[in-house]
């Protein structure tokens, strides 16, 4: 009774073991089947990721290939617009040191050419400033500041500015001067100089031949006439003249010589007075020439009248006369110093 009841436990518990194990191998073979399917999916995107992955690598190799050539071409160029970089760098120091040369070479000709115009002004200065003070030619120094100025004013350089102003004051003072005609003056003084060796003297002078009456002339025979010819030719030969005075019929051919050359001298040193403006020894000479003039020469001659009437007026001439200088434009150029501009050495 025991087996008999124990075969359908056994064949209940095989058949539960078999569904099991059945279960077991579905559940198993299902398994393998969703790995495998998991593995077959898995390999296949391995292998689609591996391919484009390779793909990816190819592509990015040839992009690297493309990269390294451009980055070669890149640094190529690189180097090329360096060294045109440097080129052009050089070029440009090479210019700056070339507009500063000129710059330079500019400011040092502005400044001779300046220097040159104030060694030419006060060259004209000084001819002018001695003119004035030996001749008192205050035209010649008007005109010579006038011409100065204007020189100054063309070169507009306001540096010049206080010269100018110099300059502008003398030129009002000369323009208030008083008038002496130095030069006029000398000029006559000279020509009376040059006129001494003509003047004729008064020993010099012959008497006029006495008119015969013309009755005698008319009424006389030919012997009467003959012998009054030979009459007036025996006259003649001896001449007879009245001088007032003392010595003037007393003057040797020498000492005529010495009295023409004396008063050359005295017209001489009256000249000389007069440029030193010396109105005593001027007016003193004039007077002592004016003596001798009339004591010695024929002033009724047209020229010893001329050179009489010259010494007349030299001698009421007025001689010593104040006139201002051209000193303070003169020293203002001699002692100017033209400015260096910045960048010159």
């Amino acid at each position: 009774m025991n087996d008999a009841t124990e075969t359908p436990k056994l064949i209940v518990a095989r058949a539960r073991t078999d569904r099991w194990l059945v279960s077991a191998v579905a559940a198993l073979t299902v398994a393998v089947l969703v790995l495998g399917w998991g593995w077959w999916v898995t390999r296949s995107d391995m292998v689609e990721l591996r391919e484009d992955v390779a793909k990816r690598v190819r592509e990015a190799s040839v992009d690297a290939s493309g990269a390294r050539a451009i980055a070669k071409e890149a640094q190529e160029a690189l180097r090329d617009a360096q060294g045109k970089f440097g080129a052009l760098e050089a070029k440009l120091l090479e210019s700056q040191s070339h507009q500063l040369a000129l710059e330079a070479l500019y400011q040092e000709l502005a400044r001779s050419r300046d220097e040159w115009l104030l060694a030419e002004i006060e060259q004209t200065l000084a001819i002018a400033s001695q003119q004035l003070q030996l001749a008192g030619n205050v035209r010649a120094a008007l005109v010579a500041l006038q011409n100065a100025d204007a020189r100054l004013a063309r070169s507009d350089r306001p540096q010049f500015l206080p010269l100018r102003r110099v300059i502008a004051r003398d030129i009002e003072r000369l323009k208030l001067a008083p008038a002496l005609d130095v030069a006029g003056m000398t000029f006559r003084i000279d020509q009376v100089i040059a006129g001494v060796d003509q003047f004729p003297l008064l020993v010099d002078g012959r008497p006029q031949a006495e008119a015969r009456p013309a009755a005698a002339r008319a009424g006389a025979s030919r012997w009467e006439a003959a012998l009054q010819g030979i009459w007036e030719e025996i006259k003649s030969l001896v001449r007879v003249q009245r001088l007032d005075g003392i010595d003037q019929s007393l003057l040797a051919p020498e000492s005529r010589y010495f009295l023409r050359e004396n008063l050359k001298l005295r017209l001489l040193h009256a000249r000389l007075a007069l440029l030193q403006r010396d109105e005593a020894a001027f007016r003193s000479d004039i007077k002592a020439a004016q003596d001798w003039l009339n004591r010695y020469f024929d002033t009724k001659q047209p020229a010893t009248a001329m050179a009489a009437a010259n010494l007349t007026q030299l001698g009421t001439a007025a001689v010593n006369v104040e006139l201002p200088t051209i000193a303070d434009s003169l020293s203002a150029i001699r002692n100017y110093k033209i400015p260096r501009e910045p960048g010159m050495r």
